[in-house]
């Protein structure tokens, strides 16, 4: 079948197999409330041992959601990456995983199509990725030759129409009209399309092609670690940063060259290379490694 004759639905249909390809269990959510349903089950299943194999409570459920809403999506990001308390009906405490930020691939992945949601408007998402029940991931497609912007437009709209409640741990979103897709951090207000990037391999060849960035980037333990490791809390603005592909290639295989000796060593590049940020998250990574005594940024 030529690209120009595929529909938006037949190309959600494609996806959705793809997706199953790489091991994503596909669930069906018709709502919000089915949304806390499925985070009521996967949370449970995340953290049996922590709960002793006992199922939450509706009591104890309705606690964990109290303490799980934040007043914005930078919020949302930060509570998803923390261990949360919840006090069970026998007065016992027990400390619940939302997000396995450690052992990437530790979670579980599930995706959702056509789930819609009723505001002020009614919208419907076309595919929802979602780990450990937490809507985390929505992509928005348009058939080809549409101009994918439309599809940022979209989501723009339908954040200020309909995200609510779980929704707002989205951390990222993906666009596509299959023969250009781009990735781009959530956040408050609108997102501007300079603020969306192209994967690339690590020669910087653009992986533009829907069914290509899907067994590249959206493989269960990379978009897993793309969401534990390189996304950055702006603190000063209170934003959600996600780094640029050739960003993360420098870290990768800066991470692994420090693995690998003992001796001191120093970093530099030229001015407006984009050094500060890729340098500043590579000092996070490095301060957890137990055999490196002294990170200075």
């Amino acid at each position: 079948m030529e690209n120009k004759c595929i529909s938006e639905s037949e190309l959600e249909k494609k996806l959705i197999n793809n997706l199953k390809i790489e091991g994503y269990e596909y669930i069906k959510l018709n709502n919000e409330e089915d949304i806390k349903i499925n985070f009521r089950n996967q949370i449970f299943n995340h953290n049996k041992n922590e709960l002793n194999n006992k199922p939450l409570t509706d009591k104890e459920f309705e606690k964990l959601l109290f303490k799980i809403m934040g007043k914005s999506i930078f919020n949302y990001a930060k509570i998803l990456r923390q261990k949360i308390t919840i006090e069970r009906d026998d007065f016992k405490r027990e400390d619940l995983e939302l997000f396995n930020k450690d052992k990437w691939c530790d979670n579980i992945f599930q995706f959702t199509n056509q789930l819609t949601i009723k505001s002020i408007f009614q919208n419907r998402y076309d595919i929802t990725i979602l780990i450990n029940g937490l809507p985390l991931i929505q992509i928005e497609l348009k058939k080809p030759g549409i101009n994918f912007k439309e599809a940022l437009n979209q989501i723009n709209r339908y954040k200020k129409e309909s995200h609510k409640g779980l929704l707002k741990f989205i951390q990222f979103f993906i666009i596509s009209n299959l023969i250009d897709t781009k990735y781009f951090s959530n956040n408050d207000g609108n997102i501007l399309f300079e603020n969306s990037f192209y994967w690339t391999d690590e020669l910087n060849n653009r992986i533009t092609n829907l069914f290509d960035f899907t067994k590249n980037f959206l493989n269960k333990c990379h978009v897993s670690k793309m969401i534990a490791r390189y996304m950055i809390f702006n603190e000063s603005k209170k934003i959600l940063m996600i780094m640029r592909p050739y960003q993360i290639y420098a870290v990768e295989k800066l991470i692994k060259t420090a693995s690998e000796t003992n001796n001191n060593a120093y970093v530099w590049h030229t001015t407006g290379s984009e050094k500060t940020l890729t340098f500043f998250k590579l000092s996070q990574i490095l301060k957890y490694m137990p055999e490196k005594e002294k990170i200075f940024f």
